[in-house]
């Protein structure tokens, strides 16, 4: 499996960026997947996951600013971020859903980090 996310940087809070997420060796279309973030000095939280039939689930942090979606032609998943707070400043990791977040024997790509500035 090699997911690669893409699209952060540093952002002015209240800036919107789109997060990308492309993911290889997996039958992409048949997973839910996720948004996973991890802020310096925590774990890494769950913040966003879409079902394989489009269906979404956000953390209660993130509902109303952040929107996944995704595209199975492209093994595609994407986050855009909207109204971003100095708190949301983490590395953002694409995966397939688990409550297990850190299970042994999952595979995480390098991530992209986003820096919000107040």
């Amino acid at each position: 499996v090699q997911l690669q996310a893409c699209g952060g940087g540093l952002v002015q809070a209240g800036g919107s960026p789109r997060l990308s997420c492309a993911a290889s060796g997996i039958r992409f279309a048949s997973y839910a997947m996720s948004w996973y973030r991890q802020a310096p000095g925590k774990q890494r939280e769950l913040v966003a996951t879409i079902s394989s039939g489009g269906g979404t689930n956000y953390a209660d942090s993130v509902k109303g600013r952040f929107t996944i979606s995704r595209d199975n032609a492209k093994n595609t998943v994407y986050l855009q971020m909207n109204s971003l707070k100095p708190e949301d400043t983490a590395v953002y990791y694409c995966n397939r859903f688990s409550l297990r977040i850190e299970s042994p024997g999952r595979t995480w790509g390098q991530g992209t980090q986003v820096t919000v500035s107040s």
